[in-house]
C-alpha cells in the first residue's frame, strides 16, 4: 500500500536546517517550538531513520538527513510552484526594494523566495547600498520600499527591530588583542563613527587598517584576521565570528532597522512583501 509523506513535516524539516535550529524555524513557520519538534519526530518515524545527529549540541544532519534534504527541497519547490501558478491571482509588475548590504542576510533571501512563490508573475528588484544612498533614492521616488539602519527613525518610518552592534573578527582570530586596534569599514558605513567614539571613550587606540567601498573587501580582510569590524547582532556574515572579548573592547551603540514605504506603493503584492519583511526581521 503506497504511503504519502507529510509535506508539513517536510517543510518544518527544511526550515529547521535553513534557520539553524528549532527556535528560529518556529518563528518563520508561525508555530511553537514544540509543534516544530513534533513535526520532525513525525517525519523521522514515518521514514524510520534519524535525520539529525543528536549526540552534539550543534545542528548536524545524519547521512540520511543529508539525503532527505535534497529530496525535501525538490518536493517543496514543486508543491509551491503548482500552488503559485494555479491558484495565485494574476498580479504582474515590479517592486523595487532597497536594503543595506549588511542586513541582506539572513532575512531577505527567505523573504524573496516566499514572495516569488506567492506572486510568480511579480518581480522584485533588489537594490543594495548604504542607508544614506537608499534614502536619497527613496525620496526621489526611485524605490518603493527601503530598509535602513539608523540611530532613530524619520517621519513615515517603522522600526522593525532595535539591536546592539557587536564586535566581529576572524574565527579564532587574535588581531582584536593588538593595539592600536585595527579596524575595517566601508567609507560610508554609518556604524564607523559610533565604533570610533566608543573606542575613544574607552581610551583604546585604533587605526583604520582597511577602508573600502565594498563590503566584500571588508569581510575578506576580517576573515583573514587582518582587522575587526562591527555589525548588528544576528547579522554576522559567514567566515567571521563574534569576538568573545570579555570586556576588553567597549560596548557598542544600539541601531534601529527601519522600514519605509512609498505613499503610492499600495496593493496586495507590496502588502505581502512588507508583511514578510516585518515577520522575518522580528523573528531573527
Amino acid at each position: 500500500m503506497p504511503r504519502n509523506l507529510d509535506l508539513t513535516a517536510i517543510r518544518a524539516f527544511v526550515a529547521v536546517v535553513d534557520a539553524g535550529g528549532v527556535t528560529k524555524a518556529s518563528g518563520f513557520l508561525n508555530l511553537t517550538q514544540s509543534a516544530v519538534s513534533m513535526q520532525l519526530k513525525r517525519l523521522e518515524e514515518m521514514l524510520g531513520v534519524s535525520l539529525f545527529d543528536r549526540s552534539t549540541r550543534r545542528l548536524l544532519l545524519t547521512g540520511a538527513g543529508e539525503q532527505m534534504l535534497g529530496y525535501a527541497r525538490r518536493m517543496l519547490d514543486l508543491n509551491d510552484e503548482v500552488l503559485g501558478r494555479l491558484t495565485a491571482p494574476d498580479y504582474t509588475g515590479q517592486i523595487t526594494l532597497g536594503v543595506p548590504h549588511d542586513i541582506v542576510y539572513p532575512a531577505i533571501p527567505q523573504v524573496l523566495q516566499r514572495f516569488a512563490t506567492d506572486f510568480p508573475r511579480m518581480r522584485v528588484q533588489l537594490v543594495s547600498s548604504y542607508t544614506s544612498r537608499l534614502k536619497e533614492l527613496f525620496d526621489r521616488g526611485e524605490i518603493d520600499v527601503i530598509l535602513t539602519t539608523e540611530d532613530d527613525v524619520d517621519h513615515g518610518g517603522e522600526t522593525l527591530i532595535e539591536r546592539g552592534l557587536v564586535w566581529v573578527g576572524a574565527e579564532n582570530g587574535q588581531v582584536w588583542k593588538q593595539r592600536p586596534l585595527r579596524l575595517a569599514f566601508e567609507h560610508a558605513c554609518i556604524f564607523r563613527r559610533g565604533v570610533q567614539d566608543a573606542l575613544d571613550r574607552a581610551a583604546i587606540s585604533w587605526e583604520m587598517a582597511v577602508e573600502s567601498d565594498s563590503i566584500r573587501t571588508v569581510e575578506a580582510s576580517v576573515s583573514a584576521d587582518l582587522a575587526v569590524h562591527s555589525c548588528i547582532e544576528g547579522t554576522e556574515p559567514p567566515y567571521v565570528e563574534r569576538i568573545a572579548h570579555n570586556g576588553a573592547l567597549p560596548d557598542l551603540p544600539r541601531v534601529k532597522v527601519n522600514l519605509y514605504r512609498a505613499e503610492l506603493a499600495r496593493g496586495t503584492p507590496i502588502d505581502a512583501l512588507t508583511d514578510a519583511i516585518r515577520h522575518a526581521f522580528r523573528n531573527m
